[in-house]
């Protein structure tokens, strides 16, 4: 992506940002019902395509199958692998029509979709949608998950997949020290594993506009003492993370640079203290 980045200033697209999220979560909980199993929930997340976010192909009923949360042509798109496709728009939806579409038109190709991925999306309220706010977010994250994948590029150690998460909205990566956590069963596989997860969310009930973050876990001993670079800040209530604000990046004249330098200075000084 080339120039200035998009303002995501959340007070100007939030109806646009829930309509996604609930699309998101609709879809996470379609791949997660079909998906096999993985590690650290990653059965669930959506991936950064050129258009938007998919569900990358699954099984379902004989067949393969992706949807595509499409921020291009503003629909959600599923793809089969005999060839059929179909669309539903965004604008003028609200959650329960969506779902219901979804099973709908996934009956007229013989696949009957279990209830239960799609249970909880019964709200009737009409969801807004600005395409140009949904553009923005677009390119944005097409930016941000090029960035974090330079990131992993650079790390030896275990990491996991750059990915969306549906239940936060939040673009994250996982790095893995190798170690166990002591005290933890090292069956239980989503508390097991020392990590550090680094991550992208467009605003929520703990920070109000869009934001990256790094946090550890188990916290480390002096991880909120560590240095941050300029413009970032410790978060401390509730949860322990570095916080870099995404306007920080508007408004620097190599966005790229300043964000590697966060994730990278966090990534050092966090596996320093783990070790």
């Amino acid at each position: 992506m080339s120039g200035k980045l998009p303002s995501l200033n959340l007070a100007d697209w939030s109806g646009t940002r829930d309509t996604i999220h609930q699309y998101a979560r609709i879809l996470g909980n379609i791949r997660g019902f079909y998906m096999p199993k993985s590690k650290h929930w990653w059965h669930i997340t959506l991936t950064l395509n050129a258009r938007g976010l998919t569900t990358t192909p699954f099984p379902a009923n004989g067949q393969i199958l992706e949807m595509e949360l499409d921020l291009v042509s503003h629909q959600l798109s599923v793809f089969s692998n005999t060839g059929w496709h179909f669309g539903i728009p965004f604008k003028g939806n609200n959650a329960l029509g969506m779902s219901l579409q979804i099973m709908q038109m996934l009956a007229t190709q013989g696949i009957k979709l279990d209830e239960y991925p799609l249970r909880g999306f019964d709200d009737e309220t009409l969801l807004s949608y600005d395409a140009n706010a949904a553009d923005a977010f677009r390119r944005a994250i097409s930016w941000i998950d090029v960035v974090f994948r330079t990131f992993k590029g650079r790390l030896r150690e275990e990491t996991g997949p750059v990915q969306l998460f549906p239940h936060h909205l939040d673009i994250a990566m996982n790095w893995f020290s190798g170690r166990l956590v002591p005290g933890i069963d090292p069956a239980d596989e989503d508390n097991a594993d020392e990590q550090m997860n680094f991550g992208f969310v467009t605003g929520d009930g703990s920070i109000n506009d869009a934001y990256f973050y790094a946090t550890a876990y188990p916290v480390p001993e002096n991880w909120g003492n560590q240095a941050l670079i300029q413009g970032a800040y410790w978060h401390t209530e509730g949860w322990i993370g570095a916080i870099l604000p995404y306007v920080e990046l508007v408004d620097s004249d190599d966005p790229q640079a300043l964000l590697l330098e966060f994730l990278q200075q966090t990534q050092s000084n966090g596996s320093a203290l783990m070790s």
